[in-house]
């Protein structure tokens, strides 16, 4: 929904011809840009609000990859490569840091290596270089993985290998969260003991999954196979303290949930980041992995693993014929997958499978950017639960996906799919969803809060948005069909603009980012619509069938919805709410002129 506030008629018919002239733009009403180039958030009568992503990869957000030289060169040889390959990375990790902390890149030269084992990147600092992804072995760098020893084994794995979780504590640094509530969106906390903690300590903020917040959530949205369970679904913040002010400390990146005091006790403690390596990349090469298709599952299972590392990369590569993931993250933070292709996985098509793009437990602000995933059933996806969130899908394409891009099981949160792109379309499932999943699976019930679809388009499949109990989630400028319909029940999350081009920030994670690096501090308006003026319910919207109109007072109302040649469709009138059927009405976009106590508001609403 679309909010104007106007004054006279006058400058009602002057918005309306800008609104609907072929090269308008518009703006959302729950984030928009001022004259000044701020980004202006709208809150929720929850508090509720759309979290910052801009945070979202290598170094936090808006820091180029580096560009690491080569300190060794090998070719192929003759049979399994793997020791040839792993000496040389051995080699690398001898090598001492530079003050960036970078020890150089091995460069594997043209030709196919054929990976019977498993490589390893267990030092800080290494780069590991191909010369270039694609299928000429005379021209590119190809790692073929053979065999099935391990069962199901990952074949790169780039980081300390251990999906520790956060888990290791410095020990006398635990304190609990003082704060009666910390809204989603905000940065700063206050707790019992900060003489505990310095300016820059890694603490991990754990929102403990008890009995009071299950209750809030309804049980996780599970029917028959619910609740979940008490200590079951944690929420974990991986964050560094900016600041320390008498007993506040304010975090690096926002919170993208809800902490209350009054549901669960958080607390947080130092980080000691055992086995936690950094400054590791993956560029420019490609991983085949041989397969007896097109189901077999006696073959190498995730090309690449991304696991307990952080300020990370991957860039111009290729993954194929995997059974689960091209690449996965876990235990990873600060991570960016560049210009990547995970395609055509091996497997039968059922649970537990195909999942291009891999968000895995314990992952935060990781950015995936222009990819192409195809041939998977959920192509970029998070399926870490609670661990997982300020994540980021930019300007990716899903071709001729089975199932769903989504938040996939048990409350992840801050996801952002930025302008995904569904091509190939050869399914009338839901192929984007942040949504209740309920029953499937293991209890997924509410597999994603506080969570983004933005200028995606969907090639015409569906989208489906719902609200989660005390979160939000969001679908702005997309295109396809959108709605709040999902499998399991949910209430409509917030579902704006649909199908209409020409939204003023087309990319919200790189609008978050260039303002906050151009310094422009960020405006809340509470409570409020979009220009300070009260903010009506409008559901559902766009909408087949009824409409529904809630006051954000008990004060009386009364109005008529107008087409844009300004044909009145319906008269209304309530005091609290209105709700009417209508389906008589031809499709197309109306506007709601709506009266109470001497002023008029103009929104904007769709029948579709």
């Amino acid at each position: 929904m679309r909010t104007y506030f106007l004054s006279h008629l006058g400058c009602f018919l002057l918005l309306l011809s800008y609104t609907i002239s072929l090269s308008a733009q518009w703006q959302s009403s729950v984030i928009w840009q001022d004259e000044e180039g701020r980004l202006n958030y709208k809150k929720d009568t929850l508090g509720n609000r759309i979290p910052n992503f801009s945070y979202a990869g290598y170094k936090g957000g808006g820091i180029p990859i580096p560009e690491i030289p080569q300190v060794l060169t090998i070719g192929p040889v003759e049979g399994d490569n793997t020791a040839h390959i792993q000496a040389a990375l051995d080699s690398v990790a001898r090598l001492p840091m530079d003050d960036q902390g970078h020890r150089g890149a091995l460069q594997l030269d043209t030709g196919r290596y054929e990976i019977q084992g498993i490589l390893r990147i267990s030092a800080s600092g290494v780069v590991l270089r191909g010369s270039g992804d694609r299928d000429d072995p005379s021209e590119n760098t190809i790692l073929v993985g053979v065999a099935n020893t391990p069962t199901q084994r990952t074949l790169l794995i780039a980081g300390g290998g251990s999906s520790s979780r956060w888990s290791g504590r410095v020990e006398g640094t635990t304190s609990l969260v003082l704060s009666e509530k910390v809204l989603v969106g905000e940065y700063a906390i206050k707790v019992e003991h900060p003489e505990y903690y310095q300016e820059g300590d890694n603490v991990i903020i754990n929102h403990p999954c008890t009995e009071a917040w299950l209750e809030a959530i309804e049980g996780g949205g599970a029917v028959s196979e619910g609740p979940w369970s008490v200590n079951s679904q944690p929420l974990i913040f991986n964050r560094r303290i900016e600041s320390i002010e008498d007993s506040i400390l304010t975090l690096d990146v926002p919170l993208y949930n809800t902490l209350d005091k009054s549901l669960s006790p958080t607390f947080l403690y130092t980080y000691d980041r055992a086995g936690i390596l950094t400054e590791i990349g993956i560029e420019e090469l490609r991983i085949e992995i041989e397969t007896a298709g097109p189901e077999d599952e006696e073959h190498v299972w995730n090309a690449l693993g991304m696991v307990e590392v952080e300020d990370a990369w991957v860039k111009n590569c290729s993954f194929l014929h995997f059974g689960l993931a091209g690449v996965y993250t876990a235990t990873a933070s600060r991570i960016t997958i560049d210009n990547c292709e995970a395609l055509d996985p091996v497997s039968i098509i059922t649970g537990g499978r195909r999942y291009n793009f891999n968000l895995s437990i314990s992952s935060s602000q990781v950015l995936v950017k222009d990819c192409l995933a195809s041939n998977g059933r959920h192509h970029y996806v998070s399926n870490g639960t609670s661990s997982v969130s300020g994540s980021v899908f930019l300007n990716c394409v899903s071709q001729a996906a089975y199932n769903a891009s989504e938040g996939h099981r048990r409350w992840s949160m801050g996801l952002l799919y930025d302008n995904l792109r569904e091509t190939e379309v050869r399914t009338s499932r839901i192929l984007l969803g942040l949504y209740n999943r309920g029953d499937y699976g293991t209890a997924h019930g509410w597999s994603a809060a506080h969570s983004v679809a933005w200028n995606c388009n969907m090639g015409g499949a569906k989208l489906v948005v719902q609200k989660p109990p005390t979160a939000q989630n969001y679908a702005i400028g997309c295109s396809g069909l959108v709605n709040g319909n999902g499998p399991w029940p949910g209430e409509v999350g917030f579902i704006e603009g649909t199908g209409e081009p020409m939204l003023h920030l087309p990319s919200l994670y790189l609008a978050q980012l260039d303002a906050r690096l151009a310094g422009k501090q960020s405006v809340i308006t509470s409570l409020a619509g979009d220009r300070g003026k009260p903010l009506w319910n409008i559901f559902p919207n766009p909408s087949e069938g009824r409409l529904v109109i809630q006051a954000p007072n008990n004060r009386p109302f009364s109005g008529k919805l107008v087409d844009l040649s300004g044909k009145v469709a319906i008269i209304f009138s309530g005091r609290e709410s209105w709700q009417g059927s209508i389906q008589t009405i031809p499709k197309g976009v109306y506007l709601l002129e709506i009266s109470q106590v001497g002023e008029t508001q103009w929104i904007r609403w769709t029948k579709q």
